[in-house]
């Protein structure tokens, strides 16, 4: 499906995110290792989350359904729904009859692969074609030293995944990059292990497993750079409110900066400080966004509110990425029209995504006329200039498909984004939410 976005428009009205994937992604899987039943409030029904709840019940969980409220505002993506989640322990999952299908969604195969590796059965894990060629060493090494017997294609460097469960052991581990999928995998496993596991990472990454740990009774000791995990408890049943999804709040975020006369008001944003990296970029380019806290549980949430306002060029460190590394190809949008350089170096990740993001983003912006050079890690661009209407390949990559979305509405007549379904993973919705605030 090809989407022809117009240019020359301003964002204007009030914008109900959809709910956060990570944290759906984790209340599902955590809520079916608990001891008696969950329910998960306004969870994300993008694909990449769906595909978990498909492999949950196909691990003999029960998950019931309440159908979502008609969309409750303009432009808005949906009410609330719930999920009623009924724990069967940590011990209580059962081998599934067929492959466990991933999807799209790395998150599930990685959290999951973690969770697998401490069963008594044995499970294989697959995905579509983009995900059987993400890279899967980096959860594969540190599980087999749990004592996990996983295999996979090119020696477990690639999916399909194969997983024999077997007893485990706490390991004391340092992740070689900050990855918060990695990082949970371990933790995940790590509930099934003997002895305490211990993880030290180079920088902070998004924390919401941890953070649903603790509020589930595990035994986490957290510092700056370590967490400990001691095993031997049983997780208490939650009852969760899923915040709005800030990822895909951050596309309206740079919208309505770069798009004169825009004013955006986004309500019940989740704003985790491992997640809103984004933020303080924008801040330290010279945007005023306002951020009014809410009463909450367990996560941050607040409502933005957002005009537009001239913007300048700033240098992202390596250090900044981790905290809004799924941000940084609309922050790349938003460089475009800041007046000066914006360097980002330390985004290697990027080409390890859904597509290459930094090759993908680097070729759709030049399209547009974007002056950038592409780095190894990175991104040199200069700005403002005026964009121009394009074709962009989205590569089947759903943040390239709303990133080029944002550059569309700031760029002259008309602009086709190719293969634009594939925002359904993580933000359905998407194109109609996008009509309905996108004024003349």
């Amino acid at each position: 499906m090809n989407i022809e976005c117009h240019g020359g428009k301003k964002v204007v009205g009030e914008i109900i995110v959809p709910p956060d994937k990570s944290i759906t992604h984790r209340a599902l899987i955590l809520s079916a290792l608990a001891e008696g039943d969950s329910e998960i409030r306004n969870p994300s029904r993008g694909q990449d989350c769906l595909s978990t709840l498909s492999c949950m019940r196909a691990l003999g969980v029960q998950v019931d359904e309440d159908s979502p409220d008609s969309p409750p505002l303009e432009g808005g993506a949906g009410g609330e729904g719930r999920y009623h989640v009924q724990g069967l322990g940590l011990h209580g999952l059962r081998e599934p009859a067929d492959v466990l299908n991933a999807g799209n969604s790395g998150t599930t195969m990685r959290l999951l692969a973690g969770v697998l590796s401490g069963q008594h059965f044995f499970s294989v894990l697959t995905g579509d074609d983009s995900l059987r060629s993400r890279p899967m060493a980096r959860i594969v090494t540190p599980l087999r030293m749990m004592g996990a017997q996983v295999t996979g294609r090119e020696e477990g460097r690639h999916p399909p995944l194969a997983i024999c469960g077997a007893p485990l052991k706490g390991i004391s581990y340092t992740l070689p990059i900050p990855s918060a999928q990695v990082k949970s995998a371990i933790l995940l496993a790590g509930l099934f292990a003997e002895g305490e596991t211990i993880i030290e990472a180079p920088a902070p990454s998004r924390d919401h497993t941890e953070l649903m740990l603790e509020w589930m009774g595990c035994g986490l000791n957290r510092s700056d750079s370590l967490t400990t995990l001691v095993p031997g408890v049983t997780l208490s049943p939650i009852s969760i409110n899923v915040p709005g999804d800030f990822s895909s709040a951050a596309f309206w975020i740079v919208a309505a900066l770069i798009c004169p006369g825009s004013r955006v008001r986004l309500p019940g944003v989740g704003v985790n400080p491992t997640r809103t990296g984004l933020l303080k970029a924008l801040s330290a380019m010279g945007a005023s966004i306002s951020v009014n806290p809410l009463k909450s549980e367990g996560e941050p949430i607040a409502d933005l509110e957002i005009a537009s306002q001239e913007l300048q060029g700033i240098a992202v460190q390596p250090s900044d990425v981790p905290s809004m590394i799924d941000e940084i190809p609309v922050l790349a949008v938003a460089a475009t029209q800041a007046r000066g350089v914006t360097e980002i170096r330390g985004a290697g990740e990027l080409r390890a995504k859904e597509s290459d993001r930094l090759a993908c983003l680097a070729q759709g912006l030049r399209d547009m006329g974007a002056e950038l050079e592409e780095l190894p890690d990175g991104l040199i661009i200069s700005g403002p200039t005026p964009l121009r209407s394009a074709v962009c390949e989205t590569r089947g990559d759903h943040r390239m498909a709303m990133a080029f979305s944002v550059a569309a509405l700031a760029a002259g007549d008309s602009t086709t984004i190719r293969d634009a379904e594939c925002v359904a993973i993580s933000y359905p919705g998407f194109w109609e939410t996008l009509g309905a605030v996108a004024k003349g």
